[in-house]
């Protein structure tokens, strides 16, 4: 691997480590700011519409995470260079994180993108782990192939649960505990990219 790709897989690795401590760091404080939220009547996209600092917090959070989700992608393009599949997953992925950015750009107010976007997002993230995750098995990588499967399956089971129960009316609950293992995965997998960038620079 040349310089140039080590330096960049570990700003990447970085920024997929940072990208849900960024995320929440702006959505928690925008979900105490309004205490009409309700967990199982909302959407977390319901705080972007919520005049004043609330909607700036969750949009502005949004957005940022979602260029840090980006830079990481653009990461895991070089990390899983090595298998077309890995390529196509990390694609995919990238292009789940402007769905992302958009949610933030296009709040609840702006129909029917909001909605467009919202559900590309959480489409193209499960798609690219479980895509990604049969790369990782292709190339002998079998541990952390079997965690994204983990992860990408129970991200997927939350939204099955929800759909086939409508146990609650609202979809915040099922929307964070998908972004929550999604988050953890890319914690891992960014702390991974590091760690191997630097053997690499030994």
């Amino acid at each position: 691997m040349n310089h140039r790709n080590v330096i960049w897989l570990k700003i990447s690795g970085i920024c997929g480590m940072l990208t849900p401590i960024v995320a929440f760091a702006f959505i928690l404080p925008a979900i105490v700011l309004y205490p009409q939220f309700s967990w199982t009547a909302n959407a977390l996209s319901d705080l972007g519409v919520v005049a004043g600092t609330t909607a700036i917090l969750f949009n502005l959070g949004l957005i940022t995470s979602g260029v840090l989700a980006m830079l990481f992608a653009s990461g895991l393009l070089i990390f899983l260079r090595e298998k077309t599949l890995g390529r196509i997953g990390a694609f995919i992925f990238f292009l789940g994180t402007l769905a992302l950015i958009a949610v933030g750009v296009f709040p609840e107010s702006v129909k029917p993108m909001h909605y467009y976007v919202s559900v590309a997002f959480f489409v193209l993230l499960l798609v690219s782990m479980f895509i990604i995750g049969a790369a990782f098995v292709f190339v002998a990588k079998l541990k952390m192939g079997v965690f994204t499967f983990l992860i990408a399956t129970f991200a997927a089971t939350v939204w099955i649960v929800h759909f086939s129960t409508r146990l609650v009316s609202g979809v915040a609950i099922p929307e964070t505990l998908s972004v929550l293992s999604a988050s953890m995965w890319c914690v891992v997998l960014g702390f991974k990219m590091l760690k191997e960038t630097s053997r690499s620079s030994d």
